[in-house]
């Protein structure tokens, strides 16, 4: 990227495409592979988790002089886990279905390893605002690699988007999708091809 683009802009480019959580760190993947049977669910937890990844940065930040080396992991989690809390009670007062349907892995944010490797990694370093962006960014990056992969498998696998049919009566679909394996298969292949085309934009820029 130009170096006099907005560092702003370098940050969001980083979480969604150079660093994308999921797609090129691969953290978070046990929410990534249970909660993406729908594209519903998977932008519902994307969304939440994005929620939590900008509150508690900032909120880490605010503190990141306060709090001392020796204890800073179990302070981050704290920080992290009030913020859960509150966004758990929000989406069971507001989306009950999104509740019900995402059940345990809304509170099992608290040990997603993404929130606890930006806090570690940027928030704990660096002022609110950056913190509030890379929070973004990251979410970002992790709602829509939930997306696609959600996405993909419930057309395949129920021959829906967002609980619409798209194909006639005629359409076998592929329950594997669904399924555990299926997830994994998926999975495998967006980070297949991921690399792929990674690999193939050196080769470009040469020609």
């Amino acid at each position: 990227m130009n170096k006099t683009t907005s560092p702003y802009l370098r940050q969001l480019r980083d979480g969604i495409l150079d660093n994308n959580p999921i797609l090129v760190q691969l953290l978070g993947t046990c929410p990534t592979l249970a909660t993406t049977t729908s594209a519903s669910n998977a932008i519902g937890m994307g969304l939440t988790t994005t929620l939590v990844l900008i509150c508690s940065n900032v909120f880490i930040s605010l503190l990141r002089k306060f709090i001392p080396k020796e204890v800073r992991i179990a302070a981050y989690i704290v920080v992290i886990s009030g913020f859960v809390s509150a966004v758990e009670l929000l989406v069971k007062a507001f989306f009950p279905a999104l509740d019900a349907s995402l059940g345990l892995f809304i509170p099992l944010i608290v040990v997603n390893c993404i929130i606890l490797a930006r806090a570690e990694a940027f928030a704990s370093k660096h002022a609110p605002i950056p913190s509030a962006v890379d929070g973004f960014a990251s979410g970002i990056g992790f709602t829509l690699a939930l997306f696609v992969l959600g996405a993909i498998r419930e057309v395949l696998g129920s021959g829906t988007l967002f609980g619409k049919a798209l194909f006639g009566a005629s359409f076998q679909p592929m329950l594997i999708f669904v399924l555990p394996s299926g997830a994994f298969l998926t999975l495998g292949c967006l980070l297949a091809a991921v690399r792929f085309l990674k690999n193939r934009k050196p080769n470009r820029e040469v020609e």
